[in-house]
C-alpha cells in the first residue's frame, strides 16, 4: 500500500511589478549625446542659478505706449533668463526622455535648496565689519525669490514636462510647436503666479506702492511677467525646431521614438 502524498504547497502570489521594473530601460547615450545632455543641464541650472540670486534685486521699467494708451509692463530682473529654462527642458524631454528630463527638474530643485542654505549660513556667521549692506540687500531679495521659486519651480517644471509629453503621445509626435508652446504656457502661468504671491506675502520683497490696494498692483505685475514670458516661449519655437532638428541628425536620435 503505497504513502498518502501529501499536497503540493500552495503557489506563491506573483510579486507586484512596480511602475519603474515595467518601464523600459533608458538607452545608454554616446559621448556625444552625453555632452549634449551636460550642456542643456548645464544652461538650465546655470540659468535657475542666477535668477535667483538676482531675482527681485531691480525692477525693469519696460512700458511702451499703442495709440496713445501706455502699457504698464514692469518685469523683475530674474526674468530675463527664465525663459531658457523652459527651452532647455523642452530639448531634454525631446531627445533625451521623460525620466531625464524630470531628474533634471529635481536637481534644479536641490540647487535651489544649496542656494539657499549659502546664502542663510553667509548671513548668519559672523563677519568683519565694514559694509555689509549689499550682500544683506541682495540676501533679503534672493532669499524671498528662492522660497518663492522653490515651490512655483517644481509645480511649473513638472506641469511643463506633464504637458510636453501628454501632447507629444496625442500628437503622434508631430507638431513641435504645440508642445513646445502649449507645455511652456501653462507651466509659466502657474510659475508667475505662484512665486510673485510668495514674493510679495511670504518675503515681501516686491517694490509695491504703500496705501494702494494690493492686488491690482500684484495682478499687473504677474500680467506683465506672463507675458514677457508669453513673448519669448513664441519667440523660442524657430529655435526649438532648429535646434532639435540639427541635435537629432547631429547625435542619431530620432524624438519620435524617445519617451
Amino acid at each position: 500500500m503505497s504513502p498518502v502524498e501529501a499536497p503540493p504547497p500552495p503557489a506563491a502570489p506573483p510579486r507586484r511589478v512596480t511602475p519603474r521594473e515595467a518601464a523600459p530601460p533608458e538607452p545608454r547615450l554616446t559621448v556625444p549625446q552625453e555632452t549634449t545632455y551636460l550642456v542643456l543641464a548645464g544652461v538650465f541650472l546655470a540659468s535657475m542659478t542666477i535668477l535667483n540670486v538676482i531675482g527681485v534685486t531691480r525692477i525693469l521699467d519696460l512700458s511702451f505706449s499703442v495709440f496713445g494708451f501706455r502699457v504698464p509692463m514692469q518685469v523683475p530682473i530674474g526674468v530675463l533668463p527664465y525663459p531658457i529654462t523652459f527651452l532647455c527642458t523642452d530639448l531634454v524631454s525631446e531627445l533625451f526622455g521623460r525620466r531625464r528630463a524630470n531628474r533634471l527638474v529635481w536637481v534644479g530643485l536641490l540647487c535651489n535648496a544649496w542656494l539657499f542654505l549659502i546664502l542663510w549660513v553667509g548671513g548668519a556667521v559672523p563677519g568683519l565689519g565694514g559694509e555689509e549692506a549689499p550682500f544683506f540687500a541682495v540676501q533679503k531679495a534672493a532669499l524671498g525669490s528662492v522660497v518663492g521659486s522653490m515651490a512655483a519651480y517644481l509645480l511649473a517644471q513638472l506641469c511643463d514636462v506633464h504637458l510636453f509629453h501628454w501632447l507629444k503621445r496625442l500628437t503622434g509626435g508631430r507638431h513641435l510647436w504645440l508642445r513646445n508652446n502649449g507645455s511652456t504656457l501653462v507651466s509659466q502661468a502657474v510659475d508667475t503666479f505662484v512665486v510673485l504671491s510668495i514674493a510679495h506675502f511670504y518675503a515681501g520683497v516686491l517694490p509695491l506702492t504703500e496705501g494702494e490696494p494690493v492686488w491690482p498692483q500684484l495682478l499687473t505685475m504677474m500680467a506683465a511677467v506672463y507675458v514677457f514670458k508669453l513673448v519669448f516661449a513664441v519667440l523660442d519655437t524657430l529655435p526649438a525646431y532648429a535646434l532639435r532638428d540639427w541635435l537629432s541628425r547631429r547625435l542619431g536620435i530620432d524624438p519620435r521614438a524617445v519617451h
